[in-house]
């Protein structure tokens, strides 16, 4: 969750031309859910029908903390079970559970509530809790550029890469013998930049989005508690392999 790329930064300059022409989204889903959950498939499921309607950015973290329940989710990782925890320490609280959605780094709901997670949604952009800072990407030539607008506080810039879709074949465990199709399951996250309120452009190697198998990358503007553990998310966008969208 380093940053590991050299990036060049201009902050609080005027950026020529039309800064942001790509549709801000609504919010940010993030799914915390394991293949060895038995609850998780209708999660999975309201997840596939948040993703298919558009409008928001969804991410579905696979946690390793059911991998001793006798199958090892192939998707999971230490990495995404932290994040998990570090929302959970933000949120103030002891325990963390799946499938769990977390919307716009704010609050958390029943992974599998999608009137719950629809109605959060909502009600962040009526309160001003949406994605108020504008973030675009594109890909030109052999670079990746970043452009964020204005807004209050500070945030880290955060990459999120992710599979579009993987279906896996549950063999052992509490879902055994289910053919499960997941989608957007993150990979590896990593920040590679700050914001501090002023028009920021950053220019990344366009091998950042070359990475083996993974197809899609969510670029989140997200602040952070004194104690480094995820929290609001400002603004966002995602780039497909090779293009912007």
């Amino acid at each position: 969750m380093s940053a590991r790329f050299l990036i060049s930064v201009v902050a609080g300059v005027a950026l020529a031309g039309p800064l942001f022409a790509q549709e801000t989204p609504k919010g940010v889903v993030e799914l915390f859910t394991s293949q060895g959950c038995s609850s998780c498939p209708p999660a999975d499921a309201v997840f596939r029908k948040i993703v298919e309607a558009g409008g928001v950015i969804a991410l579905a973290y696979h946690v390793d903390y059911w991998n001793y329940m006798g199958w090892a989710d192939t998707l999971s990782s230490k990495e995404n079970t932290e994040r998990q925890y570090g929302y959970a320490q933000t949120m103030g609280r002891a325990n963390v559970y799946t499938p769990q959605v977390i919307i716009n780094g704010r609050d958390h709901v029943a992974g599998a509530d999608l009137g719950a997670i629809n109605k959060k949604i909502d009600g962040y952009a009526a309160e001003g809790m949406g994605l108020s800072v504008p973030v675009k990407a594109e890909m030109r030539g052999d670079q990746l550029e970043i452009k964020i607008g204005a807004g209050q506080g500070k945030a880290n810039v955060v990459m999120v890469y992710f599979n579009r879709e993987k279906t896996i074949d549950v063999e052992k465990g509490e879902n055994s013998g289910q053919k499960i199709a997941y989608l957007n399951s993150v990979a590896d996250v990593e920040t590679v930049g700050m914001w501090e309120g002023k028009e920021t452009s950053l220019t990344l190697p366009a091998s950042v989005m070359q990475k083996p198998d993974l197809e899609g990358c969510a670029i989140l503007l997200q602040s952070s508690t004194a104690d480094g553990n995820p929290s609001a998310i400002l603004g966002a966008t995602v780039v497909m392999a090779g293009k912007n969208i």
